[in-house]
């Protein structure tokens, strides 16, 4: 995002959040506003056999501005495009990358290959003016120089593999500096670029933005060093390892990283420059712990496999956090970014914060979430990819 964000970090003291008296509204004033993909509400939706420019199959990621709307659709192996946000339902889009047209679907591109074609694509970021996309598993990241007005448009360059054909894990290698194993996640923070490695338990940072192709990561944290890829540094959880690291958030002084598989949200302040432990703590009584609510005996402040997190400020210029915590089936949201580990102060498609059904266990509807994978913030616009509704649904706060 191009919006510049003050940081402020909310100490011990704080306002608790919300209580959950019977009727109490929980969700800080965000209600859903459209949705693209499945129909709602009603049953759950399967994606059609043949796909189209209105339909999608499991979401995985998704960025929004005011000038366009991008959506990982992962299962379909392709990116969609909408110029301008959408304003109604089930609204088409208006390019499809990855896929020679609007109803295609095959891993790599089919009998094009991958030179064109994407495996399960998740992470997606649309940076002054260039489009980036993680294609998690060609284990490499597709850039292109412009936003793409046209289907099938090819990228301009890739980074993590030597060549647009190249899709094996680390380029065919050892774990190095330059090389990438599932990257899910991307971000430019500031003036650093950074992807969550995911499959090589990692964060790569690069110094002066969007990196060419071939230069090998400045920073690497997570890992004692670029060749090291085991969980959690191959030993206990703690505050400088990772078991799925799998998206990121922040601004200037401050890198969140949402590390899924310790269902825990690490936080630098500020940026690190090498490898050095976390600061900040969301999801863990503390950095020795790796606990999969609901077996925690908190709710607003424990997570079940969060693979995004969100950050930026509202139209009124207060900070917004968010957190797809996934596997409980919600968002939840904080004022500010908690540095005592509070729980959080709203939360989204559940009526409170001890429940965590799909779909509340229940239909389909407007305000349900069935495992929210990608989130994105845009001041007061919320946009979440519902990958198991098989959808993208937009919030807004009043």
């Amino acid at each position: 995002m191009s919006r510049q964000l003050t940081v402020r970090l909310t100490r011990p003291g704080s306002a608790p959040p919300p209580t959950e008296s019977a009727g109490a509204d929980l969700t800080g004033g965000w209600s859903p506003h459209v949705w693209l993909g499945a129909p709602a509400p009603g049953g759950l939706a399967l994606p059609a056999a043949t796909p189209t420019m209105a339909w999608m199959y499991s979401p995985r990621g998704v960025f929004v501005n005011d000038d366009h709307l991008v959506v990982a659709d992962s299962g379909n192996h392709r990116v969609l495009i909408w110029h301008g946000v959408p304003v109604d339902d089930e609204q088409p889009a208006d390019v499809v990358l990855g896929q020679p047209d609007g109803t295609t679907e095959a891993r790599s591109g089919g009998d094009r290959g991958p030179d064109n074609g994407m495996n399960l694509p998740t992470g997606v970021l649309i940076h002054h003016g260039r489009l980036l996309v993680a294609d998690a598993w060609h284990h490499r990241i597709l850039v292109w120089d412009t936003i793409p007005e046209a289907s099938d448009t090819p990228p301009d360059f890739v980074l993590g593999q030597p060549d647009r054909t190249t899709v094996e894990p680390n380029a065919g290698g050892d774990c190095s500096a330059g090389s990438l194993y599932w990257p899910f996640g991307i971000a430019l923070i500031g003036s650093r670029f950074w992807i969550t490695d995911t499959g090589n338990r990692r964060v790569l940072g690069w110094d002066d933005g969007i990196p060419e192709p071939g230069q090998p990561a400045d920073i690497v944290l997570g890992q004692p060093d670029a060749t090291h890829r085991e969980e959690n540094r191959g030993s206990a959880v703690n505050a400088s390892s990772f078991r799925w690291p799998h998206s990121l958030a922040g601004h200037r002084d401050l890198l969140l990283v949402a590390d899924a598989g310790d269902h825990r949200v690490l936080g630098w302040s500020p940026h690190p420059a090498n490898d050095r432990p976390a600061d900040l703590l969301l999801g863990q009584p503390d950095f020795a712990i790796a606990q999969e609510w609901p077996y925690a005996p908190q709710q607003a402040d424990r997570f079940r496999f969060p693979y995004c997190v969100a950050l930026d400020q509202s139209d009124s210029g207060a900070q917004i956090l968010a957190v797809a915590d996934t596997a409980n089936n919600r968002v939840l949201l904080w004022d500010g970014v908690p540095a005592d580990g509070r729980g959080a102060d709203a939360v989204l498609a559940q009526p409170t914060f001890s429940a965590n059904g799909e779909n509340r266990w229940s239909a389909v509807g407007r305000d349900t979430l069935c495992w929210p994978y990608g989130i994105c913030l845009s001041g007061d616009l919320l946009a979440v990819a519902d990958s198991g509704n098989n959808r993208v649904v937009l919030w807004r706060r009043s």
